[in-house]
C-alpha cells in the first residue's frame, strides 16, 4: 500500500486533496479529506459518486449549507461518560454541534423534496433544540456564565454589586476627603480582588488598613482601609459562593448533555461527511466537471478532458481512448508536446474518479476504476511548472511488472530511455509485451521509432501524438490517437536557422528505412490535417444551416401565431357588432308588435313586414362587410350534384361548416346556417361535405378557438331595466347560454307593474332558441321570475 501511495503522489492526487481540506469547515473534516483512497470496488465508487453527485445538484438549486466551526467531541464526551463536568467552551462546542444539525436540517426542508443519495444522512441527523438553547442560554461565552443560570447565582452576585458598592463609596469619601493629601492618585483600585487605593509611602500611618501590593519602585503602598476590610470581606466570601454556585450549574449542565453522548458523537460524524460530500460538490463546480459513467471493464473513453491542476485559462482539452479496440497506447512527438501532462491527466482523472470525485471532462465520457494505478514518471516532473524529466527507472519497472494484473492501469514515460537506443528500444518492446500478457492497460511514451512501427504492426497496441506546429515551433498539446508522431528535429533546425548542408548531411546518415517511414509519417500528417480544415469548415457550415432554419422556423411560428390572434380578435368584434345589431333590430320589431296590438291596421302590419325585411337584409349586408375574412385563393372545384336545402357544407374561406337553408338564386347565392347565424355565401365558396369528400375538407380546416367557450350563469337579473334594455340583455344571455349547452334558464324581472314581464314574455315566445317558458313556483321566485327551456 505505500508503493502505491507513493504512486498516487507522483500523479499528484495529494494536490487535488488538499484543495479539497481548504474548503472543509474544520481541522477534523480537512484530515478526513486528506486522508482519502481510491476505492477499488465498482459498487463502492458508484456510491460515493452518487453523494458527490447529491451534493452537487442540491448546492447548484438550492446553495450550499452554511456550516459552522467547532472541534472534535470525542475528549469532552468519554469524560462526561465518566462523571466529569465540562467547561464554558466544552459545552458551547456541544451546543455548535447541536446547531449544526439545526441549520442543516431546516436547510433540507427547503430543499423541495428533491431526493439524493444524500437523504439517509439528513434523516439521522438528531437534532436537541432544547438542550442547544439551555447551553447557550447560560453561557454566554468562555468566560462568563449568564446571572439567570439560577435564582441563587443572581442572589450571589446581587449581593456582590451591592457590597462593591458600599466599598466604593467609603472610598469615594477618602480620595475626595481630607486624606486625599496622602494618596499618590485620587483613584480607586483592586489587588487580590480586593478595593484598595494608592498611598504615599511616607504617609502610610495617616490611613490606617492593610497593605495588599507595593508598587515597583516602593514610593506607592495599596492600602485597604479598614472602613471597606468588611465589605470586602464579605465580597470574598461571595466570590467563593458563586464559583460553587457556577460549578453546580456546569455540573448539572454536563450530566444533561452525558445522557446525549452517543448522539452527539453521531451528529458529529454525520456533519463531518456532509460538509466533504458538499466541499467535492464544490469543487466539482470549480473545475467545471461532471459525471462520468463508472465501469471495471478497463475501457476509457475520456472526451475534452481537463488536468485540473492545470490553470483552466490555458489547459488544451484532449479525447483519449483505452481498451476497447487496444490495450496499449504508445504516445510519440516532441519534447514538452504534452505526452506526459496526457499520462497524469489519466492517471488523475482514474484516482479522482475513485475517490469519489466529479472529473472535468466532456459529457458521456466514460471511465473504468482499477485495482492498482502503477506509474513511472519523472520524480521532479511537475505539471504547474511546465517541466519535463526522461529519467527511466528499471527499479520502478521490476516493480510494476511483478505488481501489474488485468486490474491495472500502467502510466510509463519515456520507456526504455536512458540507454543505447538500440537496446533501449528492444527492452521497451519486451516490457510492453509482457504487460500486455497480464492483461493490464497500459499508456507509454517514447521517442523510439522502433515502437513506432512496433505499434503500426502488433494488434492491440495503437500509436498516438502529441500534435506539434512546426510553422510556430510550438506544440498544440492536441491527442490524436492513431497517428504516430515525429521528433519534428530536422524541421526545428531549419526554422531555427541551422545550415541547409547540415542538416543535408544529417538526413543522409538516416537509413533508407526510416527515411521512408518518416515521409510516409509526414504525408499522413498533411492529409490528416487537411481533412481537419475541411472538417471544420464543413462543421461551421453546418451549424450556420441549422442557424438559418431554425430562425425560418421561429418565424413562421410567430407569423402563424399572430395570424390566428388576429383572425380569433376580429371575429369577435364581428359577432359583437352583430349582436348589437339584433338587440336594436328585436327592439325595434317589439315596439311595431305594440302598436299593432293597439291599432289592428292593415298599414301597420305592412310596415311591421317591410321593417323585418328590410333590417334582416341590413344585418346580413352589416356582417359580411364586418367579417375580417379574407377570401383566399380559390381552388378549381366543382359541386358533384345540385345543392339541396338541409346538405351540409363548407364555407371555404371560413373554414367553418353550415347547412343549406335555401338553393341558389339569380345572383348564385345560397341561404347558409351556422349555428344561429344566416347568411348568403357563393356558391363557389361552398364544398359539399358528403363521404369521401367531407372527411377530405374537413381534414383542411383549422381549429379556432371558440371564445364563447366560458363560464355563463343560469340566472339573469333584469330588475330595474327597461323593456328595451331587458330584450337586449336577453338575446345576449341566451346565446350565451346556447353555446354552452344550457338547458334551463331563470330570468329575473321582478314584479313591479308587471309591464317588463310582458315585454320579456312577448319576446320569448318569438326567439328561435326557446322551447317553453313558465312563471316560477313557489321557492323559485313565483311571478317575478320566468323559467325559460332552451331548444
Amino acid at each position: 500500500m505505500r508503493k502505491l501511495h507513493k504512486y498516487y503522489k507522483i500523479l499528484e492526487l495529494d494536490k487535488i486533496l488538499d484543495q479539497l481540506a481548504e474548503m472543509t469547515c474544520c481541522e477534523e473534516a480537512a484530515e478526513m479529506a486528506r486522508n482519502i483512497l481510491p476505492f477499488n470496488r465498482l459498487d463502492k465508487v458508484k456510491a460515493e459518486l452518487a453523494k458527490t453527485d447529491g451534493a452537487y445538484v442540491l448546492s447548484s438549486r438550492f446553495g450550499t449549507p452554511n456550516f459552522i466551526r467547532f472541534k472534535n467531541p470525542e475528549a469532552d464526551l468519554m469524560r462526561l461518560e465518566s462523571g466529569a463536568s465540562l467547561n464554558n467552551r466544552e459545552l458551547l462546542n456541544i451546543a455548535a454541534i447541536y446547531r449544526q444539525c439545526r441549520i442543516l436540517g431546516e436547510w433540507k426542508d427547503h430543499c423541495e423534496q428533491v431526493q439524493t443519495a444524500l437523504d439517509s444522512y439528513f434523516s439521522n441527523l438528531a437534532e436537541n433544540n432544547y438542550l442547544e438553547s439551555k447551553i447557550t442560554d447560560i453561557i454566554l461565552s468562555e468566560e462568563e456564565i449568564a446571572d439567570h443560570a439560577s435564582p441563587e447565582l443572581a442572589n450571589i452576585r446581587r449581593k456582590i454589586r451591592q457590597n462593591g458598592l458600599k466599598a466604593r463609596e467609603s472610598l469615594e469619601k477618602i480620595i475626595r476627603g481630607n486624606a486625599q493629601k496622602y494618596l499618590q492618585e485620587s483613584i480607586i483600585t483592586m489587588r487580590d480582588g480586593r478595593y484598595v487605593v494608592p498611598v504615599k509611602a511616607e504617609n502610610r500611618s495617616e490611613i490606617p488598613g492593610l497593605v495588599h501590593d507595593t508598587s515597583s519602585s516602593g514610593a506607592t503602598l495599596f492600602v485597604e482601609p479598614m472602613s471597606v476590610v468588611e465589605a470586602n470581606n464579605e465580597i470574598r466570601v461571595l466570590l467563593n459562593k458563586e464559583k460553587e454556585e457556577i460549578e453546580r450549574i456546569l455540573a448539572e449542565l454536563s450530566a444533561e448533555c452525558a445522557q446525549y453522548t452517543e448522539s452527539i458523537q453521531n451528529n458529529y460524524r454525520l456533519i463531518l461527511l456532509l460538509n466533504l460530500y458538499f466541499c467535492k460538490g464544490n469543487l466539482a463546480v470549480k473545475m467545471k466537471a461532471v459525471l462520468p459513467e463508472v465501469t471495471d471493464d478497463g475501457y476509457t473513453c475520456l472526451k475534452k478532458a481537463r488536468h485540473p491542476l492545470i490553470d483552466p485559462q490555458q489547459v488544451v482539452p484532449i479525447d483519449l481512448e483505452l481498451g476497447k479496440k487496444f490495450h496499449s497506447l504508445i504516445i510519440t512527438g516532441p519534447n514538452t508536446g504534452g505526452k506526459t501532462v496526457t499520462l497524469k491527466t489519466l492517471g488523475l482523472l482514474t484516482l479522482m474518479t475513485m475517490c469519489g470525485f466529479m472529473i472535468p471532462v466532456a459529457d458521456e465520457s466514460r471511465i473504468s476504476i482499477f485495482r492498482r494505478v502503477l506509474v513511472d514518471i519523472g520524480d521532479e516532473q511537475s505539471i504547474e511548472q511546465s517541466l519535463s524529466t526522461f529519467s527511466a527507472h528499471m527499479t520502478n519497472i521490476i516493480n510494476i511488472l511483478r505488481l501489474a494484473d488485468q486490474n491495472s492501469l500502467v502510466l510509463v514515460d519515456e520507456l526504455g530511455s536512458g540507454t543505447d537506443p538500440v537496446e533501449g528500444a528492444a527492452l521497451a518492446v519486451s516490457i510492453i509485451e509482457s504487460i500486455a500478457k497480464k492483461g493490464a492497460r497500459l499508456v507509454a511514451t517514447t521517442h523510439y521509432a522502433e515502437l513506432k512501427a512496433y505499434a503500426l504492426k502488433t494488434p492491440g497496441v495503437e500509436n498516438a501524438c502529441c500534435e506539434f506546429d512546426v510553422t510556430t515551433l510550438r506544440p498544440t498539446y492536441r491527442l490524436l490517437i492513431g497517428v504516430p508522431g515525429r521528433s519534428n528535429a530536422f524541421a526545428i533546425s531549419r526554422r531555427l536557422g541551422l545550415e541547409e548542408d547540415v542538416i543535408q548531411r544529417a538526413e543522409s546518415y538516416i537509413s533508407t528505412d526510416d527515411r521512408r517511414f518518416e515521409d510516409v509519417v509526414d504525408q499522413l500528417e498533411q492529409t490528416r490535417q487537411e481533412f481537419e480544415q475541411e472538417r471544420e469548415k464543413y462543421r461551421a457550415t453546418n451549424a450556420e444551416v441549422n442557424r438559418l432554419k431554425a430562425e425560418l422556423e421561429q418565424k413562421n411560428k410567430t407569423i402563424d401565431n399572430r395570424a390566428e390572434k388576429e383572425l380569433e380578435r376580429a371575429q369577435a368584434q364581428a359577432r359583437d357588432l352583430v349582436e348589437r345589431i339584433r338587440g336594436q333590430y328585436n327592439l325595434l320589431l317589439n315596439e311595431i308588435d305594440e302598436l299593432k296590438k293597439q291599432k289592428e291596421k292593415t298599414d301597420l302590419k305592412e310596415l311591421a313586414e317591410k321593417a323585418r325585411s328590410q333590417m334582416g337584409s341590413r344585418i346580413n349586408k352589416l356582417y359580411n362587410e364586418a367579417n375580417p375574412v379574407r377570401e383566399r385563393k380559390q381552388e378549381e372545384y366543382q359541386l358533384p350534384r345540385p345543392l339541396k336545402v338541409g346538405d351540409e357544407v363548407l364555407i371555404y374561406d371560413l373554414n367553418k361548416n353550415g347547412t343549406v337553408i335555401s338553393l341558389v338564386d339569380k345572383k348564385g347565392m345560397v341561404g347558409v346556417q351556422m349555428g344561429l347565424m344566416k347568411t348568403r355565401v357563393p356558391e363557389s365558396n361552398l364544398r359539399l361535405l358528403e363521404s369521401n369528400t367531407t372527411k377530405q375538407k374537413q381534414s383542411t380546416v383549422r381549429k379556432v378557438r371558440n371564445n364563447a367557450q366560458r363560464k355563463v350563469s343560469t340566472e339573469l337579473d333584469l330588475r330595474g331595466c327597461n323593456i328595451e334594455e331587458g330584450i337586449l340583455l336577453v338575446d345576449r344571455f341566451i346565446d350565451n347560454c346556447v353555446l354552452s349547452n344550457i338547458n334551463q334558464i331563470s330570468i329575473i324581472h321582478g314584479k313591479g307593474t308587471g309591464l317588463l314581464r310582458k315585454g320579456i314574455q312577448s319576446h320569448l315566445k318569438r326567439h328561435p332558441s326557446v322551447k317553453s317558458f313558465r312563471l316560477g313556483t313557489f321557492g323559485e321566485g313565483e311571478s317575478g321570475v320566468t323559467i325559460v327551456e332552451l331548444k
